[in-house]
């Protein structure tokens, strides 16, 4: 028996997902709306799903729409914008206490899908146009969200890395948007782009849960109106750097940070990923890595160092905090363990190890229904299909010769300093 996958129908305008398990003693309902990152739409999109959680006709302020909730069992609602490769994705998630366990058996399964209907369907406006105190509260409140990635220098680096990586490509965009295009959105602009956004974005839905199969379609039929659309894939931009670009900035500050980005030329749903991941996690990824052995412990050289994957885009991100007379010695350790991974310097145990540390994350990313979502979802993105249980399986029979060869196809791209005082380029 699979460990986790979904039943799937296709219903008029979206795809249904549904994921029967007695695994949770909740049920989780998430609504998820994909469309290309573009500079034009992605602050419209950072601003809209947050206008319509707080703002629906039945409930137009959110002290009445948490009151409902408090009435529904305390169940919770969540909204979140992402980039997964060049894709800007929105998502509303509801969850809710499974029936089952209730002495007088309400129909919570079918409230939280109107609930969740109501919310994307039915947002407080006037005429054609969103209610302008919604408006001006969830612009002011992402301004904030938006200035508060300076104030998070980790985040800063992060953010700055990927904006000098990728320029000229989408995936230099935020997913939270842009401060100078706040100024210029209006309740109407934004409230036109809704309506567009609402027919033409890909559309999937996920239901899991203790549920039966026939009934949750039946309700989603019954709440989710959407008009048939064409779906479109967007692959992500995959480009070979030239000479390494190196970018040093300053500001007051007393810890460096010093991000280094790869292209690794390897997307989720390609044979060689499981061999990436594994790279990953030999490399920087867990606290077993090279990184965090010979840059933090060994060194002493950094408050933290690591490094991730960003599946849908290619891109391996390296990210430490170091003293900033400390730049030169971080960047020549990270240059030896990278070359190490190339010339194939780690062992059967490293490897090992690795692909344990991999599969219990992967196990306890689905310990909840909202983290099974996001690895169910890999597959809409990529355009692949790739189970749970294929996941695990290829994990643990990746040789090192295959970890070997993904290790050589990785390039670096941009060095990223942050520093509080001037570095001779």
């Amino acid at each position: 028996m699979a460990i986790a996958s979904d039943l799937i129908r296709k219903i008029p305008g979206c795809t249904l997902h549904i994921v029967p398990t007695d695994k949770y003693k909740t049920n989780t309902i998430v609504f998820k709306m994909k469309a290309p990152l573009e500079a034009e739409t992605v602050t419209k999109r950072a601003l809209l799903p947050y206008i319509l959680q707080n703002s629906s006709h039945k409930y137009p302020t959110t002290p009445s729409f948490r009151s409902y909730l408090d009435e529904l069992y305390g169940a919770s609602f969540y909204v979140d914008t992402a980039k997964k490769g060049e894709n800007h994705i929105i998502s509303f998630t509801i969850e809710i206490a499974n029936e089952k366990f209730l002495s007088d058996s309400e129909p919570l399964l079918e409230k939280a899908i109107a609930l969740l209907s109501e919310v994307i369907f039915h947002p407080k406006k006037d005429g054609e146009s969103f209610a302008s105190e919604a408006f001006t509260n969830e612009k002011r409140s992402l301004k904030q969200r938006i200035s508060s990635v300076y104030d998070d220098k980790m985040r800063y680096a992060a953010t700055r890395l990927v904006e000098e990586m990728c320029k000229n490509e989408p995936y230099a965009l935020d997913a939270s948007g842009k401060m100078d295009d706040l100024e210029s959105m209006t309740p109407d602009s934004l409230y036109t782009y809704y309506v567009q956004a609402l027919k033409n974005d890909q559309i999937d839905i996920y239901v899991i849960g203790d549920i039966q199969e026939d009934r949750t379609e039946q309700l989603i039929k019954t709440y989710i109106k959407l008009e048939e659309r064409t779906s479109v894939s967007n692959k992500s931009v995959q480009k070979h750097p030239g000479e390494a670009n190196e970018v040093i900035e300053t500001q007051d500050i007393k810890q460096g940070k010093l991000n280094v980005g790869y292209r690794t030329n390897v997307l989720y749903g390609d044979p060689e990923y499981y061999a990436l991941q594994l790279f990953n996690g030999i490399f920087g990824g867990f606290s077993h890595s090279k990184l965090f052995i010979n840059v933090r412990e060994k060194a002493s050289l950094a408050y933290y160092a690591s490094s991730r994957v960003e599946s849908h885009k290619g891109l391996l991100i390296v990210m430490s905090g170091i003293e900033n007379e400390n730049y030169d010695q971080a960047m020549r350790i990270i240059h030896e363990q990278m070359k190490e991974m190339k010339e194939g310097n780690f062992s059967d145990e490293e490897l090992s190890q690795t692909k344990a540390v991999v599969k219990n994350q992967l196990l306890e990313t689905i310990d909840v229904a909202r983290g099974l979502v996001e690895i169910l979802y890999h597959n809409i993105v990529a355009g692949t299909d790739i189970s749970l249980d294929d996941w695990l399986e290829k994990t643990e029979q990746t040789t090192k010769e295959e970890v070997l060869s993904i290790a050589k196809k990785i390039e670096l791209d941009t060095v990223y300093f942050l520093t509080g005082k001037e570095v001779e380029a």
